[in-house]
C-alpha cells in the first residue's frame, strides 16, 4: 500500500468524489510527483469533458421526460 500524507490524501479523495476512477488517481498522482503539472491538467480537463458530455446527455433525456409529461397535462 502507498503511504500518502495528508495532503494527498485530500487530492486523491476529491479525485474519487469527481468520479476519477483508481487509474486516472494514480496517473494523475505520478505527474504530480514527476513534476509533469500540465499533464495532470490535461488529465483532468479529459474527465472534466467526459463528465460533462455525461451530463449533457442526461440533461437531454430530462428534457424528453419533461416535454412527454408536458403534453401528457395539455390533454387532460
Amino acid at each position: 500500500m502507498i503511504e500518502r500524507t495528508k495532503q494527498e490524501q485530500a487530492v486523491v479523495a476529491n479525485l474519487a468524489d469527481a468520479g476519477c476512477d483508481k487509474e486516472q488517481i494514480e496517473q494523475f498522482m505520478d505527474f504530480l510527483k514527476s513534476g509533469r503539472k500540465e499533464a495532470g491538467l490535461s488529465l483532468l480537463a479529459k474527465h472534466r469533458r467526459f463528465l460533462l458530455d455525461c451530463y449533457h446527455a442526461d440533461q437531454k433525456k430530462i428534457d424528453c421526460l419533461d416535454y412527454l409529461i408536458y403534453k401528457m397535462n395539455q390533454n387532460q
